[in-house]
């Protein structure tokens, strides 16, 4: 006899924590394996999670719009319906599945009397007892041929997370970049999912002397910018004339293309030539990322802040790359990304030129070596080259970059590179 757990699943890299969302299943009912059985509310998003086992769902541990750490046990889900007694006695007397080990011996089936034997969500043992992994760790081990077994686990109960596998893959060899893959929900798919209507997020009107508490997306926010403190960073201002990308974008603005995927379409072209700036830093060295994969901040309408990712910018063509980026942020206000839609960035864009705003410096990501930072574009009176005055359209650029491996002259070199590319020739960027 067995009872399993259900895990609170880590959907993102900088994720400690999640929120129920809602229960799709109610405690007796019945579970096919690959069922999604609970909305999860990550720091970026709203994710399904899925059961490995197919059974019954015997208790839940976490309600609806209650939080738990990663790792923490949120339900537990029995074989057969004669367990679903057993699974709400373990609960009731605090003996908790994440705690609990198996015994090295087979349980009988009629030895009811004793504890039931209590699998780990992806359901392995090992050795005396069980080896407690997530399940973004147990994908990468697949890809990086890492023996779990070997390892010791860093996480909550001795679990075995992403990090572990990475470090030990990276021991002793230069380190490689990794794409972060989704843990428990589905794997990416070909097409945006059916979208699900998400609950509305309630809007709290600020009153004179009232504490009103951070929402999820915030306290991501808050961690994340907590955490670049104790980069080195330094930053770059540049001038560049927008009146080539302006005239492009009017024309070709009628076939859907937007201003921030030709904005991002020529950072990723340009970074073919900058390698660097598309890197990151490691305790091993220098990562140097084999896609150029472009965030743009987006603002939440909840006050949070997320980073959609247009992956492989520099290749895909300025009309897909739109269309792209469309459905992007409608999923991402929905609350509806998939966890490599908002975390496999290598460099960040963040653009308040809409907003009037002249120049202003963005805050380095974490796990990213660059973020540029982009005004409006505004007309300017300039000296031509033929000594006269013109008036000319141009925006301010400011690159924030991670001064542990990037310097001045590396940005210096990539930002008039960029310019070159903007003023010169823009049209290239729809080719």
């Amino acid at each position: 006899m067995s009872i399993h757990e259900v895990f609170m699943p880590a959907l993102s890299s900088t994720m400690t924590e999640g929120k129920i969302v809602s229960w799709v299943k109610s405690p007796g009912d019945k579970v096919e394996k690959g069922e999604t059985v609970v909305v999860v509310e990550s720091d970026k998003a709203d994710m399904d999670v899925e059961t490995f086992y197919e059974g019954f769902l015997a208790h839940i541990i976490v309600e609806a719009g209650e939080t738990a750490p990663v790792g923490s046990a949120i339900a537990f889900i029995a074989e057969t319906e004669a367990e679903i007694e057993q699974a709400k006695s373990l609960a009731n007397s605090g003996g908790a599945a994440a705690t609990t080990t198996s015994s090295p011996e087979p349980v009988s089936a009629i030895a009811s009397a004793a504890t039931p034997a209590l699998a780990s969500q992806n359901g392995s043992n090992h050795k005396e007892g069980r080896l407690v992994a997530s399940p973004r760790a147990r994908k990468l081990a697949k890809e990086l041929k890492v023996d779990l077994t070997t390892l010791q686990g860093s996480g909550p109960h001795g679990r075995i997370v992403a990090e572990d596998v990475e470090a030990l893959s990276n021991k002793g060899k230069q380190p490689a970049p990794v794409t972060p893959v989704a843990p428990i929900p589905t794997s990416a798919p070909v097409a945006p999912p059916a979208p699900r209507t998400p609950a509305p997020t309630p809007v709290v009107a600020a009153v004179p002397g009232q504490i009103v508490p951070l929402t999820t997306f915030q306290n991501a926010v808050v961690r994340n910018m907590v955490a670049t403190i104790s980069v080195p960073v330094f930053r770059v201002g540049y001038t560049i004339t927008t009146d080539g990308l302006d005239k492009l974008y009017k024309q070709i603005k009628s076939k859907g293309v937007t201003m921030t995927a030709l904005l991002a379409k020529a950072v990723a072209v340009t970074l073919q030539k900058h390698p660097l700036l598309n890197a990151s830093y490691s305790d091993q060295g220098i990562v140097y990322h084999s896609d150029i994969n472009i965030s743009v901040a987006v603002a939440m309408d909840d006050g949070g802040l997320i980073t959609p990712v247009l992956q492989n910018a520099d290749a895909v063509d300025i009309y897909s790359l739109s269309r792209t980026w469309k459905s992007l942020v409608e999923r991402a206000r929905a609350k509806q990304l998939q966890p490599q839609e908002y975390n496999s960035g290598t460099f960040t864009l963040s653009n308040l030129g809409m907003f009037g705003v002249d120049k202003f410096d963005a805050i380095l990501p974490p796990g990213q070596g660059s973020i540029l930072a982009i005004g409006a574009s505004r007309p300017q009176v300039v000296a031509t080259p033929d000594g006269l005055f013109g008036v000319r359209q141009q925006m301010q650029v400011n690159i924030t970059s991670d001064h542990r491996i990037i310097y001045g002259a590396h940005a210096a070199a990539f930002l008039q590179d960029l310019a070159k590319l903007i003023e010169t020739n823009p049209q290239s960027l729809t080719l």
